[in-house]
């Protein structure tokens, strides 16, 4: 008897935990070894797990599919909350016509998929596991043995999944990059003329807010208040400071604060709206009032207080609570104008000037916790988990189909984790994760997750690819990636005219492969592929997890 199998007879969880750890530790370090600035990553945990389960390392089964579910639901909770913000966003404009291509490929894979393996005489089971593997997508795996669960399937039923994906996964990463060195072969691209051809296109950044000091000339402003300046909101201009002619000091100034002839201005907004206001309120001047002595001054506020998530600008009011003005909002590093309408979420940091005492009144209503921004709640984490796996169980019927269809454990919590981080907050819950809290968890998830199914197929990959079927297998996933690939990329360069660097992004995008993204990015020598495989990754990763369910509900009934 193996000491694997003893050791889990005596103790089967420390057994089940021990393993784990070790084919994880194992695979981790895998993963960082480069070959030619390209690494598996997280999946050299499950090549390790293959290698582990083919030596006759065995764990309770129970706990093996406890630990592989629960690692599952963690890597695709914490990537929707990731991506849920700008999922919605990414719809419109040119996301929908580059969403159309992602689902193009998605089509063209499922049918290549079901194609072939109805020629070799697969079973759709092993034939789902090839589809997630030659598109190097895990949940979609998860998918499927979740639905093979759901229909009863046997435990050699249930093992063919992961055979399937551990056979094309190599092939997959190698195709997706291969189709870009195609493409790029044979429409002669200099991805550095592409790059610089994307960034014209784009336009130019957009330039943060900046600060300009106006005389106040126009006799027609002399006793208004600020907020009455003809175009005011519609400029987007915040107005911070004001000093008359004849005083020495500069004072706060809101938006009820009356102008008179002479006085000067700070104001605050993009280039294009300060030239514009100049325009309407007089010339430009030489005093700057940041630096002009009075009891006024700024400071950056992190908004942590949840009573004001969600309100606008000017929802909050400070301007009457507290007599402060709110100049501007960075988010995500985003540096933007406080404009009236702007809503407030949870970590965005508020430039606020008026007197200290006013400001400390101001902080401490917004939150300006720092602890609060790095806790991570793990109250709304649980619900948001929970709401998605009774989402993931729910019936969907679909036409056609013997039974109903289930989001099951990938979906439900992906698509509850998208919805979830895009309302942002439900009453006192805030669906917030910390960056690096939300790194953590997805990828201790998808190592766990990883690691189990290489533990479970370790046993047959040897024999089933060094089979005639096995190579059979491989050189399917290598068609099932490359095709799709290589037609969209042909169709969008010779009949879209689309810059290469959207393609690759596109082709990165639907393949949800991280590595594919580097290597695209290396090429143009920028992060502009980014943009477009941001655009498709979501709705990317839920169409792949519903069409490997499908497919191992046909095998399973």
């Amino acid at each position: 008897m193996h000491p694997s199998a003893v050791l889990a007879a005596i103790q089967p969880t420390a057994a089940a935990l021990m393993i784990v750890s070790l084919v994880a530790a194992a695979g981790i370090s895998i993963g960082t070894i480069r070959f030619r600035g390209i690494r598996f990553g997280s999946a050299g945990v499950l090549f390790a797990g293959l290698l582990a389960g083919h030596l006759g390392l065995r764990m309770d089964h129970a706990l093996l599919q406890f630990l592989q579910e629960f690692g599952l639901v963690l890597f695709v909770y914490t990537i929707g909350l990731q991506m849920g913000p700008g999922f919605f966003t990414s719809l419109r404009k040119q996301g929908l016509s580059l969403n159309l291509q992602a689902l193009a490929i998605v089509a063209l894979g499922v049918a290549l998929t079901v194609g072939l393996a109805a020629a070799m005489g697969m079973n759709l089971a092993a034939a789902a596991g090839l589809f997630a593997g030659a598109t190097t997508n895990t949940p979609a795996l998860g998918a499927a043995q979740d639905s093979l669960r759901a229909t009863g399937a046997s435990p050699h039923l249930l093992n063919l999944p992961g055979v399937g994906y551990a056979i094309a996964y190599p092939g997959g990463i190698a195709g997706i990059i291969g189709s870009m060195l195609i493409l790029k072969a044979w429409f002669r691209i200099d991805p550095e003329r592409e790059a610089a051809a994307f960034r014209e296109q784009a336009g130019p950044a957009p330039h943060p807010p900046q600060r300009l000091n106006v005389e106040v000339t126009n006799a027609n402003l002399d006793g208004l208040p600020i907020r009455e300046i003809p175009g005011w909101e519609a400029l987007g201009v915040i107005v911070s400071r004001i000093r008359g002619p004849r005083d020495l000091q500069a004072s706060p100034a809101t938006g009820d604060t009356v102008i008179r002839l002479g006085d000067i201005l700070l104001a605050v907004g993009t280039p294009e709206a300060l030239r514009d206001f100049q325009r309407i309120v007089g010339r430009a001047s030489s005093t700057d009032l940041m630096h002009a002595p009075g009891n006024t001054s700024y400071r950056r506020v992190l908004v942590t207080q949840k009573s004001v998530l969600g309100r606008t600008v000017r929802d909050l009011n400070l301007e009457h609570r507290f007599n402060v003005t709110v100049t501007r909002v960075t988010r995500a590093d985003l540096e933007v104008t406080a404009v009236p309408g702007l809503a407030i979420q949870f970590g965005d940091m508020l430039q606020l000037v008026g007197t200290a005492e006013h400001l400390d009144q101001a902080a401490a209503y917004l939150g300006n916790s720092l602890e609060a921004l790095n806790q991570t709640n793990f109250v709304p984490i649980f619900l948001g988990i929970a709401a998605g796996i009774l989402a993931g169980l729910c019936p969907i019927a679909i036409p056609g189909l013997p039974v109903s269809v289930h989001l099951g454990l990938a979906g439900g919590p992906l698509l509850l984790a998208l919805i979830l981080s895009r309302i942002g907050r439900i009453g006192r819950l805030v669906w917030y994760m910390p960056a690096n809290a939300n790194l953590a968890f997805r990828e201790l998830g998808i190592v766990l997750f990883l690691a189990c199914v290489g533990l479970k197929s370790g046993e047959s990959f040897v024999r089933t690819l060094l089979s005639p079927a096995g190579l059979q297998w491989a050189a399917a996933g290598i068609v099932i990636t490359a095709l799709p690939l290589l037609l969209m990329g042909i169709f969008s360069q010779r009949v879209l005219r689309q810059n290469y660097i959207t393609t690759c992004g596109v082709i990165a995008g639907s393949m949800t492969d991280p590595p594919a993204l580097a290597f695209a990015n290396n090429t143009a020598r920028s992060d502009s592929a980014s943009i477009a495989y941001a655009t498709v990754y979501p709705l990317t990763m839920i169409l792949r997890i519903v069409a490997a369910q499908v497919m191992a509900m046909m095998a399973g009934s």
